[in-house]
């Protein structure tokens, strides 16, 4: 028996937001995101996070964005990104360096939920 019949695999994250296009588009052209399924009639889209999906659901009444919770990416190339987030014009925390030793920014998507993205250096 495997690890993944014992044990839950989380397959997807789901935001309801009421920018639906403005959300797809900035999952995928900002942090570079391959959407694998996009349905414009019924508001829906998954998008591939690595092993994960973020699932962005249309809905017309939503709540405000949660501090409670934020989405933790792990790239590569820190550098690129802030470029592509300048490109975005999303803004961002200038990136830090963790107390754990990896290397962060800090932005928001269009609705105000919390990215998290983090690179560990070259020698871990």
């Amino acid at each position: 028996m495997n690890a993944r019949e014992t044990r839950p695999n989380l397959y997807c994250v789901e935001i309801r937001t009421n920018r639906w296009d403005t959300m797809v588009q900035w999952y995928r052209q900002t942090l570079g995101l391959r959407v694998l399924v996009r349905v414009v009639e019924d508001g829906y889209a998954l998008i591939e996070a690595g092993e994960t999906r973020i699932a962005l659901l249309s809905r017309e009444q939503i709540t405000e964005p949660n501090s409670r919770w934020s989405l933790g990416f792990e790239v590569d190339n820190l550098t690129k990104l802030v470029l592509q987030l300048e490109a975005a014009r999303t803004e961002f925390h200038a990136p830090r360096r963790h107390e754990e030793g990896f290397n962060e920014i800090l932005t928001a998507d269009p609705d105000g939920n919390v990215i998290r993205l983090f690179s560990w250096p070259d020698a871990r």
